[in-house]
């Protein structure tokens, strides 16, 4: 999807269209965590901090975030895909993998078949969507950006090696800034450069990442679209405008963060018997605190039950920027999932 928390707070408010904004918050502890196509000329990005999105886009207008309406239309959009194959990885709310190889619809041809999807999406949703097409997931997650926003662009198997060559090596897709970096710094700028290198050069440099790298550039990559990945944590957090320095405080902060994980949890049907506290403090260190229970909690009253004992497990060493609560150990098959009814049951919230 095309800067999609933002483009569903323009679809729904008209008078934040063609104008630019940020979904996420303003000030010295805000952060952008989507910007419109309007703020992106002025150089704004998500994970920005709201007081440099400001100061590059004066006229930004901050919108609060609302992840219950994302999900809506993320759901709206899945149904779409479905439609055409049952071979969907989500990555996202606003991205996915689709294998239409032999699709519902019987099209030979993936790039009409993402054409169409596209049409549908925006039928349905108002929202511009944006696709890649190719051999394998990362060429086509590569070739997803390039058209970007509302277009598409396939790359045909024949095409596949000479893309590669020329495509600068920063936007390989799994190569960050600091491995780009490294990479110039040994004379790799392009794909053609990086083919020259032994897979012995580049596991001694970049170690394991080394293998994935040597095959890539020649367009291997044998990542099946996978249907039933499994998530190992879920997780809610809060940064604050001022630093909290008492406990009390704390917990009423805990308790709005326990409310929207319980919500996350019961929306994604899972349950986990690990609960772990972060805390950041104002000198940006981080602390987390765990502990494993005898069985699988999604309530927000249990979740909070936890937290507190962890948040007063030993005292807070600052004051503190950002408190989080993230539950791992989910439960993954139905008789796991049957063992937290008779906790849950006891409470109606």
């Amino acid at each position: 999807m095309d800067a999609f928390y933002a483009s569903v707070e323009q679809l729904d408010n008209p008078e934040l269209r063609g104008k630019p904004i940020a979904v996420g918050g303003g000030g010295k502890r805000g952060v952008v965590s989507a910007a419109s196509y309007e703020a992106r000329k002025f150089g704004v990005r998500s994970a920005m901090s709201g007081v440099l999105a400001e100061k590059k886009c004066p006229q930004l207008i901050f919108v609060r975030p609302r992840f219950k309406r994302y999900s809506e239309i993320s759901e709206q959009i899945r149904e779409i895909f479905f439609q055409y194959t049952d071979l969907v990885e989500p990555l996202s709310l606003d991205e996915a993998y689709l294998d239409v190889t032999e699709n519902k619809k019987g099209h030979p041809s993936a790039t009409l078949l993402a054409e169409e999807i596209r049409k549908e999406i925006y039928n349905k949703t108002g929202l511009r969507a944006s696709a890649g097409i190719s051999i394998n997931k990362f060429i086509a997650k590569i070739a997803s950006d390039i058209n970007k926003p509302n277009g598409q662009k396939t790359i045909p198997p024949e095409e596949v090696i000479s893309f590669l060559e020329e495509l600068d090596i920063a936007k390989f897709y799994g190569i960050g800034k600091v491995t780009a970096a490294k990479m110039y710094n040994k004379g790799i700028f392009k794909g053609k450069d990086l083919k020259a290198k032994s897979l012995e050069f580049l596991t001694e440099h970049f170690k394991k990442s080394g293998n994935y790298y040597y095959h890539i550039v020649r367009g291997i990559h044998n990542s099946a679209v996978k249907t039933d990945r499994i998530r190992k944590s879920i997780a809610a957090e809060r940064t604050f405008t001022d630093n909290l320095t008492s406990e009390i405080y704390m917990l009423e902060k805990l308790e709005t963060i326990a409310e929207e994980l319980e919500s996350r949890l019961k929306k994604s049907k899972v349950s986990g018997k690990t609960v772990t506290l972060k805390i950041k403090y104002s000198d940006f260190s981080v602390q987390t605190r765990s502990k494993t229970l005898s069985y699988f909690v999604t309530d927000k009253s249990l979740l909070l039950e936890t937290v507190k004992e962890l948040l007063y497990q030993e005292k807070v060493k600052n004051s503190v920027r950002l408190l989080g609560i993230s539950v791992t150990n989910l439960n993954t098959n139905t008789k796991e999932k049957e063992q937290v009814m008779d906790v849950q049951l006891e409470f109606d919230f």
